[in-house]
């Protein structure tokens, strides 16, 4: 892989690529302006990610008042790295410029762990750009269920109710049951018995705390209940693991 690198399009660029030789990773952070390849166009903005393959010859241009900032770097693979379309946006541009920053850091420390990590990158934005491509238009309802499934599993202890769950992401239980289980697979209760079940089974094994001292954490008042729950997603009872 080449070294990572952040560019400020000066406001004259633009960019007519002959036929690469290996692969390119090109992420826009910020600006505006317009990408095509073999006839296909897309309208760049901060988020706007492609991977370009061998004998790829892209075109763009951006607004001199809007000017283009973009990360990149060529690496060379032996596997399918370029999805179809080569572009996709990438909603999570916190990640995505965190993923670009520690590549970019890592690549110029100059020892062998910078440049591993510096890789390990690289794949991660690869694997950012094929999902934004093959998994696009994620609404902001869909984001909020997503953000309400994260607080769920982060504190399972919390009594939570479908209805305090379904007024965090500005939707009607029934509205929000219904996309819950569309995501998940399981209605947002049964997301929850097993958020605490795994959590359970963490404290179980790892902190020391009892039976009742871990039922109570998160939020049993009925050790046996508890128990029955746990031995029915585990296949063990929760003194078994402890």
């Amino acid at each position: 892989m080449s070294a990572p690198t952040f560019w400020r399009c000066e406001p004259s660029w633009s960019w007519t690529s002959r036929p690469l030789r290996d692969h390119l990773l090109w992420c826009v952070v910020d600006g505006r302006g317009a990408l095509e390849l073999d006839g296909n166009r897309q309208e760049l903005r901060p988020g706007v990610c492609a991977v370009f393959q061998p004998g790829d010859a892209p075109r763009a241009t951006h607004d001199p008042h809007r000017r283009l900032l973009v990360f990149g770097m060529h690496f060379e693979t032996t596997t399918t790295a370029a999805p179809d379309p080569r572009w996709g946006e990438v909603l999570d541009r916190e990640l995505l410029g965190v993923l670009a920053r520690t590549s970019d850091a890592s690549y110029r420390r100059g020892d062998a762990l910078g440049r591993h990590q510096a890789e390990l990158c690289l794949e991660q934005l690869v694997a950012l750009i094929w999902d934004a491509v093959h998994h696009p238009g994620r609404s902001v309802i869909d984001t909020a269920v997503d953000d309400i499934a994260r607080q769920l599993r982060q504190d399972p202890g919390m009594d939570w109710t479908v209805a305090e769950m379904a007024r965090r992401a500005s939707l009607s239980r029934a509205q929000f049951t219904r996309r819950f289980v569309a995501q998940f697979g399981m209605s947002p209760a049964q997301y929850l018995i097993q958020a605490r079940i795994d959590r359970a089974h963490q404290l179980l094994t790892e902190s020391g705390m009892t039976v009742t001292e871990t039922a109570a954490a998160l939020g049993y008042t009925d050790v046996p209940y508890f128990s029955r729950q746990y031995k029915q997603r585990t296949g063990r009872n929760p003194s078994q693991d402890r």
